[in-house]
């Protein structure tokens, strides 16, 4: 039995010990070792830093038009490597992705806009979405839904937090015809990839301040897939003692969050039900055009919508809304250690939000993407 218990802690060390490495490979990448920290929060960087940018598909390089304007009136030290991949304009391949890839190898963080992914099958199941994320192993997809001050809806001052692993599930593109009119989808969970997001949503937890995690699954039905997962959630659970840990089915996740979303803190979840939430959750505090998101591996960091959606219906006709696109830039900024311009440019857009005079259609104004562009602009405290 002695030898039972000191087989167990062992491995409960090891465990925690690539617990620690994931979480300081997500904060502590190459390049952000090079990244001089400001003096205080409030001094200004001199230094510059190069991002990647994917404009995407939709009403994307609208928005990413307005996170440069932006930029430009609070003299963010940044400038874009801009790229444009896109499957529905034909301006998608092997070699575009492949500069994508080696623009993110230099500058090791990226700003990007939806890479819409067409529903007809040309031959190849992955999309360049997809086949992107898992080139560069953005195993951890992390939206935070919270309300904005001054800007009610029906659930107000919610503060919570969706993490989903995005390499593996429902979306490993693995489908086949086993027999004529029969086909088969699979979904493939491993242990190893489900304790490595467990380790990062107790990390975040921890390094955040948040008090529970909430694995959500389908282990009911799925006893062996999901049931892996829930396992090693489970498992990493035991490391973090000052974590509450419970499990919630996902069909119930789903009607707890619009009922009593308050009862949430962080929520940890395979691929299918991370997307699924995400946008559920993003409809409670105002919509796709509010809430920001940014996706993790090892080594990159990638900022983006929290809700994925192109907006096709509104290209060119300037009613999009920026604030997702403004917070996730806002984001990357703190990402990157330039505070200053992160607090300046996340303040301006909840000032205008707050005041409520300059409001795109789908928060229930009538400004344009330009004119609250522009009030975010005057409202830069520079």
């Amino acid at each position: 039995m002695a030898a039972l218990s000191v087989g167990r802690a062992a491995a409960r060390g090891l465990l925690h010990a690539q617990s620690l490495r994931t979480w300081r490979g997500l904060h502590a990448s190459a390049a952000l070792q090079q990244i001089p920290r400001a003096k205080s929060e409030n001094a200004k960087s001199e230094s510059t830093f190069q991002v990647t940018m994917l404009p995407g598909d939709g009403v994307g390089p609208e928005l990413m038009h307005a996170v440069k304007e932006v930029f430009k009136a609070a003299s963010v030290p940044v400038v874009f490597d801009e790229h444009h991949l896109s499957e529905v304009q034909n301006m998608a391949s092997e070699e575009k992705l492949d500069q994508v890839v080696d623009s993110m190898k230099e500058s090791k963080v990226a700003l990007i806009g939806k890479i819409h992914t067409p529903m007809e099958y040309k031959g190849e199941l992955a999309s360049y979405d997809m086949r992107l994320r898992r080139k560069l192993d953005l195993f951890a997809n992390v939206v935070h839904v919270k309300s904005l001050p001054g800007y009610k809806t029906r659930h107000n001052n919610l503060d919570l937090v969706i993490i989903r692993e995005q390499t593996e599930g429902e979306y490993s593109s693995l489908e086949h015809e086993s027999a004529k009119g029969v086909i088969e989808c699979l979904k493939i969970i491993t242990r190893a990839k489900s304790q490595r997001i467990a380790k990062f949503a107790f990390d975040y937890a921890t390094k955040k301040g948040r008090s529970k995690v909430t694995a959500v699954h389908k282990a009911n039905i799925m006893k062996l897939g999901d049931g892996l997962f829930l396992q090693c959630c489970e498992e990493v659970a035991e490391l973090y003692p000052k974590i509450k840990f419970d499990t919630m089915i996902i069909d119930n996740c789903c009607m707890q969050l619009v009922q009593n979303p308050y009862q949430f803190d962080v929520l940890v979840m395979p691929n299918l039900y991370g997307n699924i939430i995400d946008n559920l959750a993003a409809g409670l505090v105002g919509g796709a055009g509010v809430v920001p998101g940014e996706s993790y591996s090892a080594e990159y960091a990638v900022f983006e919508m929290g809700a994925r959606h192109p907006f096709a219906q509104a290209v060119g006709r300037n009613i999009a809304n920026p604030t997702a696109m403004l917070l996730s830039a806002a984001n990357m900024l703190r990402h990157l250690n330039l505070e200053f311009h992160s607090n300046l440019i996340a303040d301006a857009v909840k000032k205008v939000i707050k005041v409520g005079k300059v409001r795109t259609a789908d928060m229930g104004g009538y400004a344009t993407s330009l004119d609250f562009t522009q009030a975010v602009i005057a409202a830069l405290d520079v």
